[in-house]
């Protein structure tokens, strides 16, 4: 359906340029699938001295989606997503055990010239989310807002437009209920070449933060990403397909502001049978 994005989605383009995929810990993750719709997935982190873990189960059947997940801590969470349950709509069903108030069902409606979202928590005092945008895929305007009926407030609001043409997007928000300004845009050079910058200007404290980076591949199984922040950070990452949607990707970061402090690295290798 040619209509616009959901408001979650609105500047993702640039966000997924400049920070998706870096990892400056130690990761491994398997994933396997089977002939009846069931996948599995295996993930371990090791930061610092502590390892993570977990195993998520996937089952899907006709519209409707399972999913399982058990981490090192012993929480399972679960979600069940059902696909047009009226048409154009998907509604799911999230909870974690043993966490008896993390209860959330959402809404998801999609229309040629609308997207709406809206969330709601499953305990006596739930947070209610809601966003929208209208418009079409090229141009959207649109806006979410977050009420606790606990402290009956509002948790958030924040409003956004968004410009999409083949080969550049910019998204404009007004977030932190009003108090921060916030730009990205992603530009593609070529089939080959991506940059994309973000920038938040906070009216409290007048504040300024930016990054930048780029994405080239150099063939067509290696990416190398390119980050620099206002912070002084510099950050790099190279990402290698060894094999048909196995992937092994380097990243490092150096902050020219810690002179004494080691740059990081990482490394995480996503295997899929």
């Amino acid at each position: 359906m040619a209509g616009p994005s959901p408001f979650v989605d609105m500047g993702k383009k640039a966000k997924d340029l400049l920070t998706k995929d870096y990892n400056f810990d130690q990761k491994f993750t398997v994933s396997m699938l089977s002939s009846t719709g069931m996948g599995l997935t295996a993930t371990g982190l090791k930061k610092d001295q502590i390892f993570f873990g977990d195993i998520n189960t996937v089952y899907k059947s006709r519209n409707t989606t399972v999913d399982v997940k058990v981490d090192t801590y012993s929480n399972v969470s679960t979600k069940v997503t059902v696909n047009d349950v009226w048409p154009c709509s998907k509604a799911a069903l999230s909870f974690r055990i043993p966490d008896h108030k993390s209860g959330k069902l959402d809404v998801q409606y999609l229309h040629p010239h609308a997207a709406i979202d809206s969330s709601i928590g499953l305990n006596p005092t739930p947070l209610l989310e809601l966003s929208a945008t209208i418009g079409s895929k090229e141009l959207s305007l649109g806006g979410e807002v977050g009420f606790d009926t606990a402290s009956a407030s509002c948790t958030k609001y924040t409003a956004g437009i968004g410009l999409n043409k083949p080969d550049f997007s910019v998204a404009l928000f007004l977030a932190d209920k009003g108090q921060t300004l916030k730009a990205s845009y992603i530009h593609c050079v070529n089939p080959f070449t991506s940059v994309a910058a973000e920038m938040t200007h906070r009216f409290s404290t007048y504040e300024n933060s930016f990054s930048i980076g780029s994405s080239h591949a150099v063939d067509p199984f290696t990416v190398v990403k390119t980050r620099l922040s206002n912070n002084g950070k510099v950050a790099m990452l190279c990402q290698r397909e060894w094999r048909p949607k196995s992937l092994i990707t380097f990243s490092g970061e150096y902050d020219s502001k810690a002179i004494n402090a080691s740059p990081k690295m990482g490394l995480a290798l996503a295997l899929k049978p």
